[in-house]
């Protein structure tokens, strides 16, 4: 038995046409499937909606006035149905985000350039350090340093973060440079509090090898804080590099341990497999991997 909309749309036809044959013939279907809809149709409303004839058939008062409101039903539904071709041509509508509060100086520019470039799009972006359920929130996009393997979402690549172990000129004149991870714990050093755990984050070298210090001059649960720190000399710290670069590049920290670098961790902007993307949210995820993809967080030596 077929549905009420498709009964809705057989009748449809056969009111604008002159037979239910060319009704039939126009929507590819046989003239019995016109017949049984506007019988069935006719069952369910109590009221003829054609008077038949050997000849041909015409519309009663009830069917003409009937044919109009479902005419009207029927383009409803397809305006409602086909809303992604008949969208703005400007992207509108909101996007949520989440990152790590530490990229903030990092992803900010890059958001905005995109808020002025696409004015309709609002942003709610989540910085934050805490583990959130992107799909119970009803995150649109995230960026997040480490491998994802979760095969709810899709992920592209658009660099690598690095662990940098840097100090300032200032607090290295006090004596000299240390040469290996273990001479560290003679020094005052800086940093990051994991609000995941409520403990400091591990220090990370070279072939999986960590470290936990014993004691630290300073733990800030923000990034641009601990950076801050290391540049007036209060310790030594192992920051990423996207937050380090530039204080590098300008010769204010220097870089210590080089050779006891751990792999860099991929950088990845994904979202959620959620069937359809909406333009305003494609246009957001391809901008992200396109600036991301562009930043160099070498080593400037």
């Amino acid at each position: 038995m077929a549905n009420n909309l498709e009964l809705l749309r057989l009748f449809a036809a056969a009111a604008e046409a002159d037979s239910f044959k060319a009704a039939a013939h126009r929507l590819a279907v046989s003239p019995q499937a016109v017949t049984r809809a506007v019988q069935q149709l006719e069952q369910q409303l109590g009221e003829l909606l054609f008077h038949r004839s050997t000849r041909h058939v015409r519309l009663t008062r009830f069917g003409e006035e009937f044919a109009l409101q479902a005419r009207q039903q029927l383009q409803q539904l397809d305006a409602l149905l086909n809303r992604r071709q008949q969208q703005p041509k400007e992207a509108e509508g909101l996007v949520r985000l989440t990152a790590p509060r530490s990229m903030r100086q990092v992803l900010m520019p890059v958001l905005n350039n995109f808020m002025l470039d696409h004015p309709a799009i609002q942003l709610d972006i989540r910085l934050t350090d805490q583990l959130s359920d992107v799909v119970d929130d009803q995150i649109d996009i995230g960026v997040r340093a480490g491998v994802i393997r979760d095969n709810r979402f899709i992920a592209r690549t658009v660099g690598a973060v690095s662990m940098w172990v840097v100090a300032s000129p200032t607090l290295l004149q006090q004596r000299a440079e240390p040469q290996h991870p273990a001479e560290l714990a003679d020094w005052p050093l800086t940093g990051m509090m994991d609000v995941n755990t409520g403990r400091p984050w591990l220090w990370y070298f070279r072939q999986g090898q960590h470290w936990q210090p014993r004691q630290f001059r300073l733990l800030v649960t923000e990034a641009e804080a601990e950076l801050d720190a290391v540049l007036c000399g209060v310790g030594i710290g192992q920051l990423a590099n996207f937050t380090a670069h530039q204080a590098v590049r300008d010769g204010r920290l220097i870089r210590l341990l080089a050779d006891y670098q751990p792999d860099p961790w991929p950088l990845s902007v994904y979202r959620p497999q959620r069937g359809p993307v909406p333009e305003r949210i494609r246009l957001l995820y391809d901008h992200l991997v396109r600036q991301l993809s562009l930043l160099d967080w070498s080593d400037p030596g």
